[in-house]
């Protein structure tokens, strides 16, 4: 895409989200350490929803190979400054949904690591509180593949890692494969994406799951709870927790 037709403020956004998401140390240290329990030297790991691959850059200093999933042109070009020599990165400038084909991407240009192929987060996202001023303010059609998909050509990951801004729930409906360690983002202001999660993974196999909360890289529960248990937490927690990861951890 040519870089005049995205509004006015991208790159002030996108410098600021390399400042946040690359330059805290303490918060990548506590990033490793938390992934090390998934990941070994060797491993595949997909990350669908890179952003500006902060992640990427974690489990390659974990020594795992990636596959990322970033549709958006400007993180996807931080993306490529910082690992496009990396022979272990591979970089998909695409979504990842339910369906192979083409989606339509509302991208906040201001803040686009909200970005979203979800019109229902945007709908969730109005009014509520800790979003004001939130704006989608440009539309770009995109390539959407599905896990499935991407499993067939680029093998099975160790670890797979959602961040799709309240899509998660397509993207899991696009896998039929139970891989061992699963996150996806929720938000309190769509929790039914969460459960609808928890439900398609309770399909695939027997997963126990936990919980970091925003981003501090930290397992909330001493021991990872059912799909009940973990619904009922994410139903209990306050607004103002905003958001978080959930972690699905495959019984062996």
């Amino acid at each position: 895409m040519n870089a005049v037709a995205y509004p006015k403020g991208t790159a002030k956004a996108l410098s600021r989200s390399l400042r946040v998401y690359h330059g805290d140390k303490a918060r990548n240290a506590a990033m490793d350490r938390l992934y090390a329990g998934f990941l070994r030297p060797g491993d595949l790991a997909f990350d669908i929803g890179a952003h500006v691959g902060d992640r990427i850059s974690s489990f390659r200093r974990l020594g795992a190979r990636v596959v990322a999933l970033e549709p958006q042109p400007g993180p996807a070009r931080a993306i490529r400054l910082i690992h496009g020599r990396d022979p272990q990165v591979t970089l998909l400038k695409a979504a990842c949904g339910d369906h192979e084909g083409t989606i339509t991407l509302k991208i906040n240009s201001a803040n686009p690591t909200v970005s979203t192929a979800s019109a229902a987060f945007i709908g969730a996202a109005a009014g509520a509180g800790g979003w004001e001023g939130q704006v989608w303010d440009h539309e770009i059609a995109v390539p959407c593949t599905t896990l499935d998909n991407l499993i067939a050509r680029h093998g099975f990951p160790s670890l797979l890692k959602i961040d799709v801004e309240g899509f998660e729930a397509h993207v899991l409906a696009g896998l039929t494969k139970a891989v061992p360690t699963i996150s996806f983002e929720f938000t309190t202001i769509q929790r039914d994406v969460a459960e609808a999660c928890l439900a398609l993974l309770e399909t695939l196999g027997p997963y126990r799951f936990n919980v970091a909360l925003g981003e501090s890289q930290r397992l909330e529960l001493d021991e990872p709870a059912s799909a009940e248990a973990m619904g009922g937490y994410l139903r209990d927690l306050p607004h103002s927790a905003n958001s978080g990861d959930v972690y699905a951890i495959l019984k062996s």
